[in-house]
């Protein structure tokens, strides 16, 4: 199955104003990210979908691809689904979406989220990693349950699975999924998931996958064990992951 592997990236971000053309290690955020995701040989063709000359330029000048999208996008899925509709991207089977700012992105995240459409026969893809049940009480880590299949059943910002008795501790443990962002599609799934409209579940809890599980379509949950470090969202990040990259480059 060919597979095509698009870059969401937006220059109108608040809390890091430009966030994409902000400087990691000397090259541009969403540079950094295009070079991951391309360096992970996972996808035939990596493309950043942005609405903003400047950060279509910027990409194309470091040997990217980039191509302009609508500004009127209200996600990313909707931006990686009108990148994937083109006409020079019919061809491709499977699309994979990760987020512009995330240049630590796992490798096992976007490998095995992959291998869950095109192996596992779920139309949608995605990854989590076991967590401690500290993650549980923050609102900010969208936790995941899964059937024993893989299957996601719910997405939460809630403490899922809740502990009801202290004695099943130990169990609960094993059961703490934090959920990464990072999704595959089959290219029928991608195109009917952007087609529904927003569920109460999803405007409750602020989650778009929430769509298309409440649609009845299936998504498949990687379980994956490489650590995985945060996205780059704040002032502080950057400043983080100036300090790590060399170490996360050479290690």
């Amino acid at each position: 199955m060919r597979t095509l592997a698009v870059i969401p990236a937006r220059l109108g971000a608040t809390r890091l104003p430009r966030k994409p053309l902000r400087l990691l290690a000397g090259l541009p955020l969403v540079v950094r990210v295009w070079q991951r995701v391309a360096e992970l040989g996972v996808a035939e063709r990596v493309i950043v979908a942005t609405d903003e000359e400047e950060v279509a330029d910027v990409v194309t000048q470091h040997g990217g691809t980039a191509v302009l999208t609508s500004p009127g996008h209200i996600s990313g899925t909707h931006r990686v689904a009108e990148v994937a509709h083109m006409p020079e991207h019919v061809e491709f089977d499977v699309i994979v979406n990760v987020q512009g700012d995330e240049p630590f992105v796992s490798r096992q995240a976007v490998i095995e989220a992959t291998r869950m459409v095109t192996e596992s026969e779920f139309p949608l893809g995605t990854a989590a990693v076991m967590a401690t049940p500290q993650i549980l009480g923050d609102p900010n880590v969208v936790k995941v349950v899964a059937a024993e299949n893989g299957r996601a059943m719910y997405f939460s910002r809630a403490p899922i699975p809740f502990l009801r008795d202290a004695a099943d501790a130990e169990l609960q443990r094993s059961r703490v999924w934090q959920h990464i962002g990072v999704y595959a599609y089959e290219r029928s799934a991608l195109m009917r998931w952007i087609r529904l409209p927003e569920t109460p579940l999803e405007h409750i809890e602020r989650l778009e996958q929430l769509r298309p599980l409440a649609a009845g379509m299936s998504i498949g949950v990687a379980l994956i064990d490489e650590p995985v470090r945060p996205g780059i969202d704040t002032e502080d990040d950057l400043e983080r992951a100036n300090r790590e990259w060399t170490a996360f480059t050479t290690g």
